[in-house]
């Protein structure tokens, strides 16, 4: 959600009864600062902050985040163990992102208080492993004894409730709303996310940081390097700097990374947030009654 998660669209979640979260990894500390402040004005319900630790500035991100006393920080892209201990020293609950069984079990080891497993269907920097979410859950589940939090392909309240019949204790949803007023992504990101169909995107780049895209010219030119056998020093040139928020945030649609999930084939209407988590939690009890009348038949 880099580039689509401020403090708008944190604070609509929550509002609505989810836990919006800031995506940090697009911000400069004092960036970050604002949108925590912003959406603190905004709401007075629970709110996140998702950080990648590989980032170089992760020191002055945690700083602000401890400083403005975030009540949850969803780590990712790194050691859990780097930060956990003293995140919860501070009041901060902490949940680690992972893709497979062995990441999972060493987040549980570093005593984080939940986990999100993230099955590849998911946009963004995704894991090697190409793990579905379908697979992913009940794999970890007889091994984390924490809170386990399904990612990926959640899209409805027919997939929240597939994931929690799997073994998860929540749902993470991401991709459904980049399609809403409050995200900050540009329209022309939109409405190709509107425009996607079952084969637009493809998990690539994993010689650097695997990420899932909508194939764009952008995609094009890195097939062409991988059918020259470009090797990961050309790829990583090519990939330079800025190309996600050329266009996600931005709006270039040729330049531009264009990252979201699977689940933009399901997305057809740009809807705000409040109605979004609405139909998520009716269609999640209309599933489970359908469910429970079929078993009682």
């Amino acid at each position: 959600m880099v580039w689509v998660s401020g403090w708008r669209l944190a604070a609509a979640v929550s509002e609505a009864g989810g836990l919006g979260v800031i995506g940090a990894g697009s911000m400069y500390p004092e960036i970050l600062r604002e949108h925590i402040q912003k959406c603190k004005a905004a709401t007075s319900k629970p709110f996140g902050v998702n950080v990648p630790l590989m980032y170089p500035d992760i020191d002055q991100l945690m700083a602000v985040i401890l400083a403005e006393k975030v009540p949850v920080v969803i780590t990712s892209a790194g050691n859990p163990k780097l930060w956990t201990a003293s995140l919860q020293e501070n009041g901060c609950l902490v949940l680690h992102v992972v893709s497979s069984l062995p990441f999972a079990l060493k987040a549980q080891e570093s005593g984080v208080d939940a986990v999100i497993a993230e099955g590849f269907e998911a946009g963004g920097h995704n894991g090697r492993e190409e793990t579905t979410t379908l697979v992913l859950i009940p794999l970890l589940r007889p091994h984390i004894k924490v809170p386990l939090v399904a990612a990926g392909g959640i899209a409805s309240g027919q997939a929240m409730l597939a994931a929690l019949a799997l073994g998860a204790d929540g749902v993470q949803v991401g991709s459904r709303f980049v399609a809403t007023p409050e995200a900050s992504a540009h329209d022309h990101f939109k409405q190709v996310v509107l425009d996607a169909t079952q084969d637009s995107t493809v998990l690539t780049l994993k010689e650097l940081a695997p990420v899932r895209l909508i194939k764009n010219p952008f995609y094009e030119q890195v097939q062409k390097l991988y059918a020259q056998g470009a090797t990961p020093e050309q790829l990583k040139e090519a990939l330079g700097t800025g190309r996600a928020k050329k266009g996600m945030f931005e709006g270039d649609l040729v330049e531009g990374e264009l990252e979201i999930g699977q689940v933009a084939a399901q997305i057809d209407q740009i809807k705000p947030a409040a109605k979004v988590v609405e139909e998520i939690l009716n269609d999640y009890h209309i599933a489970l009654r359908a469910l429970t009348n079929l078993d009682q038949a």
